[in-house]
């Protein structure tokens, strides 16, 4: 998918850049189609795999920018070319930005076979994204290749900016498809680098954010207070969420059972909370406990849906 964000913020910097991006995938390849890096005279960003063809990429995008060419679209066998052992081909495609495109669906000819009208399926292709409102999956299509613009379609709420919360958003923030809202008590609580597509918000009273999160949002509360993770678990709770993960042991999880019992939540809201999170095989260094809650939110982890409470159901 295009990034938006990442290309608006390189032409910031670079006011022309290239882009590379993997059209199509036949056999295996180090990375997915869509997959795409930026390049530019001196650097890059992002990635489609590493490697042969990635060095192979950079050089050509590099000439395509010394030669002002705008759009090449070209195939690659990666072990007879490249000595890759993937043993797959892939096709990438090589385009010049001097501005973000608009639209929700970019669609474009890749081939000069393709210049000219839109074909009748890529053209259908579009008409049913407008109709379903689901993006279509990134394709070359009789010569076009159809890419949609990403959406973060995970919402992660950060709650505490100290040890482990820097080194989790440090691990996060690189991921496609999350956006990052971080919390924490004041300006001076946060790191001075921030992280593209991480949110910071200071707030002195940071359970009164609560209301302000999606409901489908996954909150890792990590602050350094015990009083205030148990007043964010308590708000949380009543708000809706998708997954909760509460930083601490066995006896901080525990008291916060019976803490939010008391406080009237179903035992079925309180057996959601994660607590503690992470994974202890892996230490307690704050990076060892990040890489633990990264792995369990890419595997899934925490990502029941809410369920609002019925009319006459029970608290615990």
């Amino acid at each position: 998918m295009l990034d938006r964000d990442e290309l608006a913020e390189a032409l910031a910097a670079q006011v022309v850049v290239l882009r590379v991006v993997i059209a199509e995938v036949k056999g295996s390849s180090p990375r997915e189609v869509g997959a795409a890096m930026l390049v530019w005279p001196g650097g890059q960003a992002g990635t489609i795999g590493g490697g042969a063809l990635e060095h192979l990429a950079t050089v050509r995008a590099r000439e395509m920018l010394v030669r002002g060419e705008l759009r090449h679209l070209a195939r690659y066998p990666l072990g007879p070319a490249l000595g890759q052992c993937c043993g797959g081909a892939v096709a990438l495609l090589f385009e010049r930005f001097e501005a973000v495109p608009e639209g929700e669906v970019i669609a474009r000819p890749v081939t000069a076979a393709a210049v000219g009208a839109m074909p009748l399926a890529v053209r259908r292709v579009l008409a049913a994204q407008r109709a379903q409102g689901v993006a279509p999956d990134c394709q070359l299509v009789q010569g076009w290749f159809v890419e949609p613009v990403a959406r973060p379609s995970r919402q992660i709420w950060i709650w505490g900016a100290g040890h482990v919360g820097r080194a989790l958003v440090g691990v996060l923030a690189p991921l496609p498809d999350l956006a990052i809202t971080w919390v924490d008590t004041a300006p001076e609580r946060f790191p001075t680098a921030i992280p593209p597509g991480v949110t910071v918000v200071p707030a002195a009273d940071p359970a009164g954010l609560v209301a302000y999160a999606p409901q489908g949002a996954e909150h890792l509360v990590l602050t350094y207070s015990h009083a205030l993770d148990l007043e964010l678990c308590h708000r949380i709770l009543g708000h809706g969420f998708a997954g909760l993960g509460v930083i601490g042991s066995q006896t901080k999880a525990a008291r916060f059972r019976a803490r939010l019992h008391d406080l009237g939540h179903l035992v079925t809201e309180i057996q959601r909370i994660t607590c503690p999170i992470g994974d202890v095989r892996l230490g307690k260094h704050p990076q060892a406990i990040a890489l633990g809650i990264a792995a369990s939110l890419l595997a899934g982890a925490g990502q029941a849906a809410s369920r609002p409470r019925t009319r006459g159901e029970r608290r615990a």
